[in-house]
Order: C-alpha cells, then sequence, then structure tokens
C-alpha cells in the first residue's frame, strides 16, 4: 500500500500489518519505539508499531520538554551517559530543527548552593567538551551585576553570579510524530489505538502478538520475525507475559510539571535552580507562558493513572519562591501541568534523583527484545543499538545482511531543509507565504516554525477549507492543524489534537476552551461519530482540561500544610490513560 499516516486510512494500514510476516514489530509508540521504527525501514526491514493509547500519550508528552546532555549527570559521574547523550543533541536539532530549539539556560550561583562558581565553570566547561558543544554555543560566566540584569527576579542574596549555557527545548510530543511521519514516509507502519493483548509463539519463541483495534473493535493475529518491547512503565508486564521477568527489574518514579501565565511569572530566559531540598529544577518561558519541573519521587501507585497532587503543586510554586520571591507564585496561579512516569531500572539504595538513566537492553529466553530506560535526548542511539541486535537476529534467521544505522543523517519529517543552517531563513519564508492567504504574523509564524518543511501542506488546507459550521467557525490556523492532524498525523480524537498535536491542552489551555466545541464536532463529521460516540469524546475531553489544570472540587486548595510537602517527585497521568500495559512506551 502506499505509504500513510492518515486517520481515514487506518482499515488499509492494519490490513497491510496482516498481510505477510514482518520482520519487525514493535510494541510501544512513545519516542522509543518511534526511534526503532524509523531506524528499521530505513535499513530495509519490513517494521511495523502498535500503541495501545495516542503515540507519545504517555511520557513522551510529558518530559521536562529538552533535548539536552543532562548537566546533573555529572554529579553521579556518569562521563560517558553526558558524553553520548551530548553528542546526541547535536543530531537532533540537526535532524529536526523545527522541533529543537537552543536557548541559553541560565544557572544562578548561590552561597552554599549545589555549585561554587568554580565547580560551576569547571563542570559546565568539562560538559561542552564531553558534549562536543560548538563554539558559539559554549558557556559564559556571569558576575552578579550581569546575572540580575540578565534575570531581575532572581533573589540577590547570597547570589555571586551564574554560568550561562545552551540547552535545547522541544516539544516532545511533536519530535515523536515527527519520527514516525518519517518513519512512514520511507515504508514502515504504525497505528494508535491498538492493543497488544497476548504474545504468540512457534517453536518457543515469540512470534508475533495477537492484538485488538480499539477504534474498530476489531481482532486480529500480527506475526513478526523479532518482537521488540518498548513499552516503558510497562515493560515489566509484557515481560510478565512473557514469563520472562527475573532478574532487573524497573523502578517508578513520578515527575510533575505546572503552567502559569508569563505575566504572572515574567521569567525573561531560562533557569536551571536550587531547590531547599538540595534538588535543581527548571523553570521556562514558552509560548506566553513559564512552565516549571520537575519533582522526582518514588512512585507505586496506579501506573495508568498517577495525578499531580495539591502536594506536588505546592512543591514547585515553594521552589519558584525561594529563588523568585518578588513573584510570590500560589497554587491558584497554576493553569495546567503534567505528570509522567519514568521507568528506571532499579538500583538498590539509591534516591529516585540518584538512579542512573541509562538505558538496557533486556533479551528473553524466548527471543523478546526489551528495551528499559534512557533518555529523550538518546532515543535516536538507543533505537540503533536495539535494532543491531534485530538484524543480528533476522541475519541468522535469514541469512540476509542488513546496512549500518544511517539515522545520524536522516531529517525527520518537517526537517527536510537543504542546509539545516538555512532554518531561520526558511522559516521567514514559510511567514511571508502564510501572510499571503490572510493570517496574521503570529499565526503564521506559528504553522512556520511549529510544522517546518510541511508548513505548506497546512496553507493548502486554509486555501481549500470547507464552508461548513465547524470547519468556518474555526480560526484559520486551526483549522489547518486540525485538518492536517487528521490526515496527515493520524490523530483519531480531539484530546489527541489539543494534547500531543498541538500541545494546547498544557500551553494554551483557554483556546482549548473556546474550540473545543467546533473541534469536537468537525471530529464527528469526519468519522461519522454517533451522537453517543461524539458526547463521549466531548467528556473524555473536558476530563483532560479538568485533571490538567486541577481545578476537580478539592484538587487545588488554598493551602496545603508543610508536612504534605512530596519528597523529590517525577510524574504522569491525566486520567485518560487506559489501564492494559500492552502498548506503554519508554521513558525519557
Amino acid at each position: 500500500m502506499k505509504a500513510s499516516f492518515s486517520a481515514h486510512d487506518r482499515q488499509s494500514i492494519w490490513n497491510a500489518m496482516q498481510d505477510s510476516k514482518l520482520d519487525l514489530l514493535i510494541i510501544g509508540g512513545g519516542i522509543t519505539g518511534a526511534g526503532i521504527l524509523l531506524d528499521a525501514t530505513t535499513r530495509g526491514l519490513r517494521a511495523a508499531l502498535i500503541e495501545m493509547q495516542d503515540f507519545a500519550a504517555g511520557t513522551s508528552s510529558r518530559s521536562t520538554k529538552l533535548v539536552h546532555g543532562g548537566l546533573r549527570y555529572l554529579k553521579q559521574f556518569e562521563i560517558g551517559l553526558v558524553a553520548e547523550v551530548g553528542k546526541e543533541r547535536a543530531i537532533v536539532h540537526r535532524n529536526g530543527p523545527h522541533v529543537t530549539h537552543p536557548e541559553w539556560m541560565l544557572l544562578p550561583i548561590y552561597r552554599g548552593g549545589t555549585y561554587g562558581r568554580l565547580a560551576a565553570s569547571f563542570g559546565i566547561r568539562l560538559y561542552d567538551y564531553l558534549a562536543g558543544v560548538q563554539r558559539s554555543e559554549r558557556r559564559t560566566m556571569l558576575t552578579k551585576q550581569e546575572t540580575l540584569r540578565r534575570e531581575p527576579l532572581l533573589r540577590q542574596d547570597g547570589l555571586l553570579g551564574s554560568a550561562c549555557y545552551v540547552e535545547y527545548r522541544t516539544d516532545d510530543a511533536r519530535l515523536t510524530i515527527e519520527v514516525l511521519k518519517e518513519a512512514v514516509a520511507r515504508g514502515g507502519l504504525a497505528l494508535n489505538y491498538v492493543r497488544c493483548d497476548r504474545l504468540l509463539y512457534q517453536g518457543g519463541k515469540v512470534a508475533g502478538v495477537a492484538a485488538t483495534d480499539i477504534l474498530a473493535g476489531a481482532e486480529s493475529e500480527l506475526r513478526a520475525h523479532v518482537v521488540v518491547n518498548a513499552t516503558g512503565p510497562w515493560v515489566d508486564e509484557i515481560r510478565e507475559l512473557d514469563g520472562s521477568k527475573s532478574g532487573k527489574q524497573l523502578h517508578h518514579t513520578k515527575g510533575v510539571h505546572i503552567v502559569v501565565d508569563g505575566r504572572r511569572f515574567p521569567l525573561q530566559n531560562p533557569v536551571y535552580f536550587d531547590v531547599p531540598d538540595g534538588r535543581m529544577v527548571f523553570a521556562i518561558p514558552r509560548d506566553g507562558k513559564t512552565y516549571i519541573g520537575t519533582t522526582d519521587t518514588d512512585y507505586h501507585g496506579d501506573l495508568a493513572h498517577p495525578d499531580i497532587s495539591p502536594a506536588d503543586q505546592r512543591y514547585l510554586t515553594d521552589a519558584v519562591n525561594h529563588v523568585f520571591p518578588t513573584v510570590q507564585l500560589r497554587i491558584e496561579d497554576i493553569e495546567s501541568g503534567w505528570a509522567g512516569i519514568r521507568p528506571l531500572i532499579h538500583e538498590a539504595g539509591k534516591s529516585p534523583s540518584e538512579i542512573s538513566r541509562k538505558e538496557e537492553i533486556f533479551v528473553s529466553p524466548s527471543g523478546l527484545i526489551t528495551m528499559a530506560g534512557g533518555k529523550l535526548t538518546g532515543y535516536r542511539k538507543m533505537a540503533e543499538k536495539a535494532v543491531d541486535l534485530c538484524c543480528r537476529r533476522l541475519s541468522e534467521m535469514t541469512g540476509r545482511t542488513y546496512p549500518p544505522c544511517a539515522t545520524a543523517h536522516v531529517p525527520i519529517s518537517g526537517g527536510h531543509y537543504a542546509n539545516p543552517a538555512d532554518y531561520e531563513a526558511s522559516v521567514e519564508a514559510a511567514v511571508r507565504d502564510a501572510k499571503r492567504v490572510g493570517l496574521p504574523d503570529s499565526d503564521a509564524r506559528l504553522l512556520a516554525s511549529r510544522y517546518g518543511t510541511n508548513a505548506g501542506h497546512l496553507l493548502e488546507r486554509i486555501l481549500t477549507r470547507p464552508t461548513d459550521d465547524a470547519a468556518a467557525s474555526l480560526p484559520p490556523a486551526v483549522f489547518a492543524q486540525l485538518a492536517y492532524a487528521i490526515e496527515a498525523e493520524m490523530a483519531c480524537t480531539p484530546l489527541d489534537f489539543f494534547q500531543r498535536r498541538t500541545g494546547a491542552l498544557l500551553f494554551d489551555i483557554d483556546l482549548v476552551r473556546r474550540t473545543k466545541t467546533a473541534v469536537v464536532q468537525y471530529f464527528a463529521e469526519q468519522f461519522r461519530w454517533s451522537e453517543a460516540e461524539r458526547a463521549a469524546r466531548g467528556r473524555e475531553l473536558d476530563d483532560a482540561i479538568t485533571a490538567a489544570s486541577g481545578r476537580e472540587p478539592g484538587s487545588m486548595p488554598d493551602a496545603v500544610a508543610a508536612g504534605d510537602m512530596p519528597m523529590h517527585t517525577e510524574a504522569s497521568a491525566n486520567g485518560v490513560i487506559p489501564t492494559s500495559p500492552s502498548t506503554r512506551e519508554t521513558v525519557k
């Protein structure tokens, strides 16, 4: 079949997955699974991916949204991890400049803080060296006065100065979607809302899965020579299905982020700062908002429905007020937030923040390959290791040989610039094109920067916008993104669109409230939903708005006792994650 990533083509994609035995089947549609699919297709493998929820619905849309080398890992002497992911950061940016943006991060240095001036200078210089940071982005040390000019909201008492270094901000969900789109364009198959019910075996070896298309209610068997478990927090559950959960196991931690209006916390640039319990937290301005996180605590609750507690909220607002005392942030100021589970590999005696983020591959006696742990930044390298192993297995089975990994030089969808260095100029050209179809500058710039070289496809949809009530009532830029999300990014529900395709649920929740009725109606028209289905999807979106904003009765009290503050936290959830472990994704 012709490559498609349209929600309208789900049946033909489902059929194609069943047509013949796959070389590789990936369970899990987060960034790790997406990276494995792209790597496999570039090497010529017939590969498919299934995800029980929407793509990136778990941790891959709930990170700190940074593609970074992990400065804090130097404190844990994880030199190899810092060097590897630091170099990967540059590759991720080069292959997708529209979803990774360099920003100067401020690291304030306080008397008695985590880093002294000498330690900060040496540590970041070592970081720059290990990560291969280009000269124009190497760290700069600032005096107290220079630091306050750059960020006047910082607490002055005890401030010695700061270090300024480059990190890369990303949209983690869109990064995952763009990687998947590129994989599909190169011949891969991918479906969301497909649940793995059980593993299939032949001669004692895993040979596929029995799966259900949740939206269609159709069951089938998908056969494959090699099966990879990339289900993140649920990898141990898949290993249990395989009867191979032994030895190393996962250690779940919960991490929470909150979002406030930029006028309430008018931060001028990103800051990575100390908090009283000895941890460090990010505060990052984005699209007129400021988001703060993350917490880092052990988690033993429901993997499908971890929540953002009042204690989590208080921990982060108190952290802000400690370093930015004039802000006086309150829980009532929180507009939205998110939480994500990190599936770390257990290390006895270590606290959540001390556990390594390094990935590992487990291979069971049945041949099931499990990818556990890891970071968002290292997704491509993790995929390379997994596909190398898959290719060795396939060579043993078929006698074929496969080329080495080439994804270091494969642009992802939307990143196909003749020269990545021309990104800014290309965005300006796209903005001019968008203005010619009547878009205001802000909308034109949003489409050009968010969609990269695909922006023209959205302009085409504006020019051909139908005149029915649902489409006509939406702002042109919102309609273009909605139509494109359904037709080219397999958005199947309003929540897919508002949370994973645009991020509006997190960073423009007022827009969601204003346009939700028309968006739900447009989905209903596109997929011929019954009135009951339309109402159910509307309620699902309303529940997500409530969970993100914390406006449910009792969830945001005026005050939380200091004794309720969490020990460090790391989180995941919004109340709409299904309970089955079948297709969870790997964490960043």
